[in-house]
């Protein structure tokens, strides 16, 4: 089958950048979309032409390296899964498709598909850890936890960092990645000595970062590739208000 590809192209955040067209790509249907772009880099460098840039590293749907804009979708149109785990049978033969980076400011494009996501290490960094001496792992009835309370907080923890939730927003806005990060920590008992002061420092730093405010428009939580729910949203912002409440 033939594909038409529009690929955004840029060389950096101060680059203005534009689509590049890619007629009658030959692939297969077995393709992942990134063997797909590996196709299209193999003829750019036997034409001695710059390469498409783009992250990738497991190509298992695990890591949240990978990801792009595909159809105006992030990762594309797959339910719960990552641009890697996508594949060209999703496609028709003839279609033109359309790919850009994940669009926001607080994500600078590093070149063509790449951005910088380091936005999101700095908020995990304001106030993603626990202070209590864990040591190793404990037996399991050691500290009791209501199963309840563990798979929530797993849920949560099951956030890759991928940023589609920001793409998707049309504020730009991490609070899904936020609250995901805030509550699997929140949640258990080892966090809770830093509960107020995570939540207001890391808030503080999605704010700083450039992020938008959440509107509630849910479009992070049909993205999210873990299926991470926007009720952790809700949660985040009860402890928000809970401790500003304690620190005045």
């Amino acid at each position: 089958m033939k594909v038409n590809l529009r690929i955004w192209r840029q060389n950096g955040p101060g680059d203005k950048g534009s689509f590049q067209e890619f007629p009658n790509v030959e692939v297969t249907p077995a393709m992942s979309f990134l063997e797909m772009l590996d196709v299209v880099n193999v003829s750019l460098e036997a034409e001695s032409k710059s390469v498409v840039a783009f992250d990738s590293d497991c190509r298992e749907g695990i890591c949240g390296m990978c990801g792009a804009v595909v159809n105006g979708i992030p990762h594309g149109m797959g339910q719960r899964s990552t641009l890697c785990q996508l594949h060209m049978r999703s496609f028709n033969d003839g279609d033109t498709i359309t790919i850009e980076p994940f669009r926001a400011k607080a994500f600078p494009v590093i070149k063509d598909l790449m951005v910088d996501r380091s936005a999101f290490d700095r908020i995990i960094g304001a106030g993603g850890f626990v202070t209590a001496r864990v040591g190793s792992a404990p037996d399991a009835n050691a500290m009791p936890i209501g199963k309840d309370v563990a798979d929530e907080a797993m849920d949560a923890a099951t956030c890759i960092g991928c940023g589609a939730c920001v793409a998707a927003c049309p504020n730009a806005s991490a609070m899904l990645f936020t609250s995901a990060k805030v509550s699997h920590l929140n949640m258990l008992p080892q966090g809770g000595a830093q509960k107020d002061a995570r939540v207001l420092d890391m808030i503080a730093q999605h704010d700083e970062e450039g992020f938008g405010a959440c509107r509630n428009y849910s479009e992070c939580e049909a993205a999210c590739p873990k299926g991470i729910g926007v009720n952790f949203i809700a949660k985040l912002n009860r402890d928000l208000r809970t401790a500003a409440m304690r620190a005045r």
